[in-house]
C-alpha cells in the first residue's frame, strides 16, 4: 500500500509539473499556476516522507533479541512490499524534481522577451479606414485645420499598440519630409499615439506652437518636423503612419507604420 501512496505521489508531482510549464506557455490564470505548483511539491514531499518511514521503519523499537532464520523472510518481505526499490524511488524522484524544475525555469524566458515581432507591427494595414473610439470612420475634411482626434484601424477600436493622432494642419505651411511624399494628404498628419519614452499615450496637443505633449515625463515632439523631440526623456520621433483618400473620400492607411511604435529601447540591438 505505501509503494503505490509513493508513486502515486510522484505521477502526481510530474504530472502536475507539466501541467505548470503548459499552463504558462497559454497563459493560465495565477490559480491555476498556483494550484499545480503546490500539487507538484507537495506529490514530492509525500513521497520523501512515505519512503523515510520505509527505511528506519515505523514500529516502535524493540529489544534486541537472538537473530534467527525467520528473521531474514521478515526483512525481506518488508523490504519488497514496504515500499518502492531505491532505483525505482530515485528515478521516479529525479523525473518529478525534473519537470518540477523546467516548469520553475520556464518563467525566467519572460525576463527578455526578444524582438518579436509583435513589436514591430500593429493593426495598421494597407486599405485600412481610420476610424474613432466608437468605430465611426473618418473622412477627409472631417476634421477643422488644428483639429485632433484619436485614431484606430477599423475594426480594432481602443487598440493600445495601434492607436494613433489624427491631426490636420494648415496644407499650406506643411511640406512632405523627403521619403513621406504624399503621406499628409490635405494637411492630414498621423502619428503614433504611444510615447516613444515610456509608453504613455500623448494627451495633449498644442496646436498654437504645433507640439505634441505626453503627460508622463513632459516628452514633447514637433508636429511640423517629422514629430521630432525637442523637449524630455523621450529618445526619438513618433512613428508616422502613411495615409491616403481613397475614392470616396474615406481616410485609409498606405501601410503599417514603417518602424516600431513605442518605447525606444524596443528596436535597439542587445
Amino acid at each position: 500500500m505505501r509503494r503505490l501512496v509513493i508513486a502515486a505521489s510522484l505521477a502526481v508531482s510530474s504530472a502536475a509539473g507539466i501541467g505548470l510549464t503548459v499552463a504558462y506557455v497559454f497563459d493560465a490564470d495565477n490559480w491555476v499556476l498556483g494550484v499545480l505548483l503546490a500539487l507538484a511539491l507537495v506529490g514530492i514531499g509525500i513521497a520523501i516522507v512515505g519512503w523515510s518511514f520505509t527505511l528506519i521503519g515505523g514500529d516502535n523499537v524493540e529489544e534486541r533479541h537472538p537473530f534467527e532464520e525467520e528473521d531474514l523472510d521478515e526483512a525481506a518481505q518488508v523490504r519488497t512490499s514496504g515500499g518502492p526499490s531505491r532505483r525505482t524511488f530515485i528515478g521516479l524522484l529525479g523525473a518529478a524534481v525534473t519537470f518540477l524544475l523546467v516548469a520553475i525555469a520556464a518563467p525566467f524566458r519572460s525576463l527578455d522577451p526578444g524582438k518579436g515581432p509583435e513589436l514591430f507591427h500593429t493593426k495598421w494595414s494597407k486599405g485600412a479606414r481610420l476610424i474613432d473610439i466608437d468605430g465611426n470612420p473618418v473622412k477627409a475634411g472631417d476634421l477643422d485645420i488644428g483639429g485632433v482626434v484619436t485614431v484606430f484601424p477599423e475594426g480594432y477600436p481602443g487598440d493600445g499598440q495601434s492607436q494613433a493622432l489624427l491631426l490636420r494642419v494648415d496644407p499650406d505651411q506643411y511640406e512632405d519630409p523627403e521619403g513621406r511624399r504624399g503621406w499628409a494628404p490635405e494637411g492630414h498628419l498621423v502619428y503614433s499615439k504611444v510615447c516613444t519614452h515610456a509608453g504613455c499615450p500623448i494627451g495633449l496637443y498644442e496646436e498654437r506652437d504645433q507640439l505634441l505633449l505626453c503627460p508622463c515625463h513632459q516628452s514633447t515632439f514637433e508636429v511640423m518636423e517629422e514629430a521630432k523631440p525637442v523637449f524630455g526623456p523621450a529618445p526619438r520621433p513618433l512613428p508616422q503612419l502613411p495615409i491616403e483618400i481613397d475614392s470616396n473620400g474615406w481616410l485609409i492607411a498606405q501601410s503599417d507604420f514603417l518602424e516600431p511604435v513605442g518605447p525606444g529601447f524596443w528596436n535597439r540591438d542587445r
